[in-house]
């Protein structure tokens, strides 16, 4: 009998990963999804009238074995990925597709919930159970409970060859990523590039076998080489190679792969009576509708472009002052920027990383959770790891009373995606009187530690471990009761406030006193260098809005019309990318082979929300700066309003809770400098 099928004999019931063999996954799924459709049986074949317990509850809690092992298998899929892995994802992603189909087109399920739906009123629910009550109802619809049975088979379909369209679109994209790399043998070709940025490519090469030094699509290794390479050709190699992953004439070109997943999401709203898979989706977000998302963009749009237009004036005159460059490129930007931004506030991130040292960043994150939330995060060595890089912490309140367990997992490595996110192996939810704790954990890809350095991070990494930590925090803080809406379970356009909030901390004196300490000297960051960290904050945020924005605008050109009529991706992301576009196009190069995001993350008609968030955590941050960021009492609000909330009610509901009131973009504006 494999592990998987037996409850978890391990310190808080966590996944026994050292225990899982790859033969197991499958004839578990087969098992969990049988177990999943007898608990669905026993809800239509109970012959008491329906009730919002023996139905709703009832559902609430089915094939959550299932999930566990979900968790488990698409994590690791992400994290500790290989061949075997991948032909065992495109075998099961159908068969939970159909599992899902099964119960959403379930009449008799239907019948019963619509039962229950229809007497709401008279049924004296609290808010978390009205709002479980109205998203089941909802998502029967909106999936398809009131088609008919040809349009089923149809829906039944479409839902098949997107689970496994989107599998295989990621995989191409993982395939070109690994595929690729610059091999340097001439020292000289090194020219800018930071020591420790050095050393990593030269352990990769001995890695690999080969002389010299070799850099990779990686994003710890990418990243620097565009930001300080100064060979411009080299530049030009990488920009090109990494602007083309999937968009290339082999196996793993995602064209068709992009041009199928649209016209498939757009027949399936179409089945369901929505205008557009943009409308479908919008209809259970803050932002309620397409039109409500461009006004919103183009809002924004109006706002940034004044300003991205002049510093892009100001860097191609900086550029043609330096180094006589005519027309700034693609391959140009980074690189330019860094040496403007050097140049301006005589800040660079080598001067930076000595005090951002991994671990303390880390602990420094720790402490912001503590001062805020009361949470204690102690490292223990009794749980079990599918990675050796992977570190885990269990997390307590004040009290010591058991919270939450937390993973980290921050190096890149081969079977592991470019990124960062957070992701859980065990939601939280309360059932017979037990609250079950969660288990999250936060992936990363930052610099592995050298023969002769710790890992160093960049400003910008430093950000990205708060903002994925955010995250973390919306899953360990969870307290509802129903597992559908707990912890991130909320709409999509909300999520990305718990995370972009805590970035704030990142550049404020208070924090960084905490843990930004010279990983030689000890010494705690001098006031000059945060004043300048606090002072770049909003340099080129114009033209960093505007490549946000490109990218939302393309996400609802994709989704928000009848794409039926694209022949040609280039030229579709062409035309869409022309009010945003500052650096010339590059033939060979496109973007939406290679947005996971909307492609095979969650974000399709959701990109937007990067944006949307940021109106809300710039409001909320401005809160605290008023009132100390430190303040529990504000602290407090937070937490009890929105963290631990989860989904139990409207978001906008929830944040005029914490905030009493409702946010407004002048927060934003004024913080990026655009007002």
């Amino acid at each position: 009998m494999s592990t998987l099928n037996n409850p978890f004999n391990t310190v808080h019931g966590t996944a026994p990963f050292t225990q899982i063999k790859t033969e197991d996954y499958i004839p578990a799924f087969q098992k969990k999804i049988q177990d999943t459709k007898n608990e669905i049986d026993a809800i239509t074949s109970n012959s008491a009238t329906p009730t919002f317990e023996n139905t709703l509850e009832a559902l609430a809690y089915s094939g959550m074995e299932l999930d566990v092992l979900s968790n488990i298998f698409f994590n690791l899929n992400s994290a500790e990925t290989n061949d075997e892995m991948q032909k065992i994802a495109q075998e099961v992603a159908p068969m939970l597709s159909a599992l899902g189909n099964d119960i959403s087109l379930n009449e008799e399920l239907f019948k019963r919930v619509k039962a229950v739906y229809e007497q709401k009123d008279n049924l004296n629910l609290n808010t978390e159970q009205e709002t479980l009550l109205t998203k089941n109802y909802k998502s029967f619809v909106r999936n398809g409970a009131l088609l008919s049975e040809d349009k089923k088979e149809r829906l039944r379909a479409i839902d098949s060859e997107l689970s496994t369209t989107a599998l295989k679109f990621g995989e191409n994209v993982l395939a070109e990523t690994h595929k690729y790399q610059l091999h340097i043998t001439a020292e000289q070709d090194l020219a800018g590039l930071p020591e420790g940025a050095i050393e990593e490519a030269k352990a990769l090469a001995e890695q690999e076998g080969k002389e010299g030094w070799v850099f990779t699509l990686d994003y710890p290794s990418y990243i620097p080489f565009m930001t300080y390479a100064d060979n411009r050709e080299l530049r030009k190699e990488m920009a090109i190679a990494s602007g083309k992953k999937a968009f290339q004439d082999n196996e793993h070109n995602n064209e068709g792969n992009v041009l199928n997943i649209v016209n498939l999401r757009h027949e399936r709203a179409n089945l369901l009576g929505y205008a557009t898979h943009a409308h479908f989706v919008l209809e259970e977000r803050m932002a309620q509708s397409p039109d409500k998302v461009n006004a919103f963009l183009n809002e924004l749009l109006a706002k940034a472009k004044p300003a991205a237009d002049k510093e892009f004036e100001e860097l191609t005159a900086f550029a043609k002052k330096l180094d006589n460059i005519d027309r700034l490129e693609k391959w140009d930007g980074s690189y330019y920027s860094e040496k403007l931004k050097q140049e301006r506030f005589s800040l660079d991130d080598e001067l930076l990383k000595p005090y951002f040292q991994l671990e303390n960043v880390l602990d420094g994150a720790y402490q912001v959770a503590n001062k805020l939330y009361g949470l204690v995060f102690t490292e223990v060595h009794n749980i079990e790891k599918y990675h050796a890089d992977v570190r885990t912490f269990e997390v307590t309140n004040e009290q010591g009373e058991f919270i939450s367990v937390f993973y980290t997992d921050f190096f890149p490595r081969k079977g592991k995606r470019n990124g960062a996110w957070m992701t859980s192996f065990k939601n939280q939810y309360m059932k017979d009187g037990i609250n079950e704790r969660p288990h999250i954990s936060n992936v990363c890809n930052f610099t592995k530690p050298t023969a002769t350095k710790p890992s160093l991070l960049t400003f910008n990494e430093v950000t990205t471990l708060f903002h994925e930590f955010g995250h973390a925090l919306h899953g360990i803080l969870a307290n509802t009761t129903y597992p559908s809406l707990s912890g991130t379970n909320v709409f999509w356009d909300f999520v990305e406030l718990p995370s972009q909030v805590m970035e704030n901390w990142c550049y404020e004196k208070e924090a960084l006193e905490l843990f930004a300490k010279h990983y030689q000297t000890g010494e705690t960051i001098p006031m000059e260098l945060v004043e300048k960290i606090k002072e770049s904050a909003s340099f080129l945020e114009g033209m960093a809005t505007m490549r946000q924005l490109s990218f939302g605008l393309l996400d609802m050109a994709w989704h928000g019309q009848d794409p039926t009529a694209i022949k040609s991706l280039k030229e579709f992301e062409s035309t869409q990318f022309a009010s945003t576009q500052q650096y010339p196009d590059v033939a060979e190069n496109a973007m939406s082979p290679s947005f996971s995001h909307i492609f095979q993350g969650g974000y399709s008609s959701g990109y937007y929300s990067y944006k949307w968030a940021e109106v809300l955590d710039a409001d909320a941050f401005a809160y605290f700066k008023a009132n100390g960021i430190f303040n529990k009492e504000i602290a407090t609000k937070f937490m009890n309003n929105v963290l631990s909330q989860g989904g139990t009610d409207h978001p906008m509901t929830l944040y005029k809770k914490f905030r009493g009131q409702e946010p407004t973009p002048d927060a934003l504006l004024k913080r990026a400098g655009l007002l």
